[in-house]
């Protein structure tokens, strides 16, 4: 059997979770004993099928099935690195958020719909990133959206909920009119709907002359990108849905919230073609992260401040992105993803666990003495690591620029340690232990480079305006890391109380919005637009 028809194969995992929500109409009722037995044997399905796919690929390369419809209207499923690597993510955490709810919502007389529900997302989540055409992609990007819009108000009665859902819902609007719009001009200006088909043009016009419609359809991608992945200033829904079941707060920031980041990524060919496209991405995706970075530092609750950091983590894989380092940022998708998976699932004895770890807390923050040896210990490490594994010295701008960022990370623990007494066994502990995380860092960065290397382009040689670009970039990520070190010494004068009122509420960027949309008693009333 040709591995394009081995490939249709993966019909089945959309199919089982689309049967699996079948089920949980057919049966209401407080205890959906089928509904729960068919999504663990839906979820448990497409984990399998997605490794069974991880072994084609591995075997015979990547390949696309037939289309099941008419013209280039239906299905058809586009197997390679990146497509694999995202079914066996996303089927991997839709199994363990599956499993999570059968306790989770035990009793509760809706369990059965939830959990259909959710068996929906999922589905359209695996058909988004398995998608081998443009109208399966379109179609899977809107599903995927509205089949997640009910979960986010499965509990209507719940004003917070329903408001953050029509601001996503009116965001993701807006993003699917600029995802429509660019597979409207990438068919025109490459003559065919088939992903593979695009991709190879695409590669083909870099070297010769650029379509008008490629360099438009790729600035409509970024913008539909950042839309779905809840960049600044459209943020504020996504901190805003933590009054929706924990489930789907897991779902959601570990999988759903990604589709923007994965869009980029598979047209990473189409994306090289549009310098202006890159550099809205690294811009916006920067700010984002810096913004919401700082302001989950002032969250008292432990959802909302996880909530803050997606916002942020995001904006940093689309900086990735508008660096055209496409590799790290699939990196720091499946990283971030089973990290956030984890927090929010356990995100319930976080309390208990942080009372019973913590250390007393240091009566003042590092001096600024502290801070530079940080910074200083940090780039050491970073250097001659990097420059172990040869990767300092073939590495470009973007990646390096990457890398500068890395260390600020790696500085901050550093800096705490150089404080108090007893200093130098802290110091050690706290180096050996930085040491190994940068060892994993390009360890897992090399792999999956090498592992993305027949579907992804090379990294493109910045301009002048990304070079200003990946500058701005690491004095301002510099800035902040030392003012999130420095800050700790004022943090309870007069005036660090009262900036840290401001920051905890976004510094009122959702206030606009919320005038906008009218968000008032009405909305209870009509929580689906």
């Amino acid at each position: 059997m040709p591995p394009s028809s081995i490939a249709q194969f993966m019909l089945l995992t959309p199919l089982a979770l689309v049967a699996a929500a079948a089920v949980s109409v057919a049966e209401p009722g407080s205890k959906p004993t089928r509904v729960l037995l068919a999504s663990l044997v839906a979820t448990t399905t497409s984990f399998l099928l997605g490794i069974g796919a991880a072994v084609l690929v591995a075997v015979q390369g990547a390949t696309t099935s037939q289309m099941i419809g008419i013209g280039d209207v239906g299905l058809s499923f586009r197997l390679d690195a990146l497509s694999v690597v995202m079914v066996l993510l996303v089927s991997f955490i839709g199994l363990t958020v599956v499993a999570f709810s059968r306790n989770y919502l035990d009793g509760d007389p809706r369990q059965g719909s939830f959990v259909g529900a959710l068996c929906l997302t999922l589905a359209a989540v695996l058909l988004l990133v398995t998608a081998g055409n443009l109208f399966q992609l379109v179609g899977a990007w809107i599903g995927t959206s509205l089949a997640l819009h009910r979960l986010l108000v499965f509990y209507p009665e719940r004003r917070g909920a329903v408001i953050a859902a029509r601001k996503k819902f009116l965001t993701a609007r807006l993003g699917d009119a600029c995802l429509i719009a660019a597979a409207v001009l990438l068919a025109s200006a490459f003559g065919s709907s088939d992903i593979a088909s695009i991709l190879e043009a695409a590669e083909r016009s870099a070297q010769t002359t650029i379509p008008w419609g490629a360099a438009v359809a790729a600035f409509l991608m970024a913008v539909a990108a950042l839309l779905k992945s809840a960049q600044f200033p459209m943020h504020g829904w996504l901190p805003e849905v933590m009054e929706t079941p924990t489930p789907v707060s897991a779902l959601l920031h570990a999988g759903v919230i990604n589709a923007g980041g994965f869009l980029v990524i598979r047209f990473a060919d189409v994306m090289v073609l549009s310098a202006a496209s890159l550099h809205l991405l690294a811009l916006v995706g920067g700010f984002t992260a810096l913004f919401g970075g700082v302001v989950m530092l002032t969250q008292p609750s432990v959802k909302a401040s996880l909530a803050w950091s997606t916002t942020a983590q995001m904006g940093f894989m689309l900086l990735q992105c508008g660096l055209g380092a496409f590799s790290v940022a699939i990196l720091h998708i499946v990283a971030h993803a089973l990290y956030k998976a984890h927090a929010f699932l356990s995100s319930g004895s976080i309390v208990e666990v942080t009372r019973a770890t913590a250390a007393p807390a240091a009566s003042d923050g590092p001096r600024a003495g502290g801070v530079l040896a940080g910074f200083v210990l940090a780039l050491a490490l970073y250097a001659g690591i990097g420059w172990s594994f040869g990767l300092l010295e073939r590495e470009n701008a973007a990646v390096l620029t990457l890398g500068a960022i890395v260390v600020m990370g790696l500085a901050v623990p550093i800096a705490l340690s150089l404080r108090g007494e007893g200093v130098a066994g802290v110091v050690v502990r706290v180096v050996a232990g930085v040491g190994g995380a940068t060892v994993a860092y390009f360890v897992l960065q090399s792999f999956v480079a090498w592992l993305m290397m027949p579907v992804l382009p090379p990294v493109p040689e910045p301009g002048v305006l990304g070079l200003t670009i990946m500058g701005l970039a690491v004095i301002s990520f510099a800035a902040v890391t030392a003012m999130q070190l420095i800050v700790r010494v004022w943090a309870s004068t007069a005036l660090g109380v009262a900036a840290r009122i401001h920051v905890a509420n976004g510094f009122y960027a959702n206030l606009l919005f919320n005038r906008l949309i009218g968000a008032d008693k009405r909305l209870l009333a009509h929580p689906f637009p």
